[in-house]
């Protein structure tokens, strides 16, 4: 089976929602897992087994400094609902990102005639995929 081009993804159908409001000057996100795992050592195994530990949530989001929102915000948890609705995909796909929060809050960064963006990285503590995107 090859692959149809018109069903891949453009990060150009990318919506981001903070606590229900689209955030339309965003234009760029990241949210990624990581699991530490823990190496077991057992007598007699000549292979290093892993046990899975805690995991953490660590993202960015960056776009157009339209509004002080985030300097508001501070460092207060949020919800993040990212969804990326290309219609040539077979559907849409939905994440919510659960007690997110800023990780350092950026006061100025402007140079004349030019647009000012803002970046914020940030941590989450759960996430849930509400609409997967299945292939038909």
């Amino acid at each position: 089976m090859t692959l149809d081009a018109s069903r891949v993804i453009l990060g150009t159908y990318g919506y981001l929602y903070i606590d229900g409001q689209w955030q339309t000057n965003i234009n760029q996100l990241t949210a990624q897992v990581e699991v530490q795992k823990k190496e077991l050592v057992l007598a007699g195994d000549g292979w290093v087994r892993h046990k899975r530990g805690a995991m953490k949530g660590t993202g960015s989001m960056s776009g157009f400094k339209v509004t002080s929102e985030m300097l508001q915000r501070g460092f207060q948890k949020f919800e993040i609902i990212t969804k990326l609705d290309d219609p040539e995909a077979y559907g849409y796909e939905r994440i919510r990102l659960t007690n997110v929060m800023a990780d350092k809050l950026q006061l100025a960064n402007w140079k004349a005639g030019e647009e000012v963006k803002e970046e914020v990285s940030f941590t989450f503590e759960g996430y849930e995929l509400l609409d997967p995107i299945v292939a038909s």
